[in-house]
């Protein structure tokens, strides 16, 4: 399955976030070793699964080949035992003009993060969307912003690189 999207650096949090459906999400990135790991094993709400992704295009990680294959309680349980990179994040779902944006509001290490991406049918949809006013900036070309090069790093890690697109921390008590 190929993956299109758009990944943007929050500005604001959008007005009713909290209101919106979300779910808790744990990802597991292997191997540890890895800069950027490739497979993921995630709890999702309350399914589990395990998925590979990688850029159909090198360099490009607007389209992704993705592999995912369904996972038990128990076979997550049991992965999550492998030493990996972990992020922790909850995931909103909001509506943007009858467009489900995710919104990923970092936490623990990362708290402060929040990234927004919309998914895509066709590339002329990805092409022609306008980007909203709650969103700071598209980073969907930005590597250091992928769940990958995320995982086991702290706010302070990647301080540097948000600065850059003039990010200010947004935090939303839970």
């Amino acid at each position: 399955m190929i993956e299109l999207e758009k990944t943007y650096l929050a500005k604001e949090i959008p007005q009713g976030l909290k209101d919106c459906n979300s779910k808790e999400i744990i990802d597991i990135y292997i191997p540890k070793s890895n800069a950027h790991p490739k497979i993921r094993i995630r709890k999702n709400g309350d399914k589990y699964e395990m998925t590979k992704k990688e850029p159909v295009n090198e360099g490009d990680s607007s389209r992704q080949e993705e592999q995912t294959i369904i996972l038990t309680e128990t076979e997550f349980n049991e992965l999550s035992k492998l030493e990996g990179k972990r992020v922790h994040k909850t995931r909103y779902y909001y509506n943007h003009n009858n467009r489900i944006a995710e919104i990923d509001v970092f936490q623990g290490a990362l708290k402060g993060l929040i990234v927004v991406d919309f998914e895509f049918k066709t590339m002329e949809e990805k092409d022609s969307f306008e980007i909203p006013a709650f969103c700071l900036i598209d980073i969907t070309q930005e590597l250091f912003i992928a769940g990958g090069m995320l995982c086991g790093k702290s706010y302070e890690d990647i301080e540097e690189n948000l600065k850059k697109f003039n990010y200010a921390k947004l935090n939303l008590d839970l």
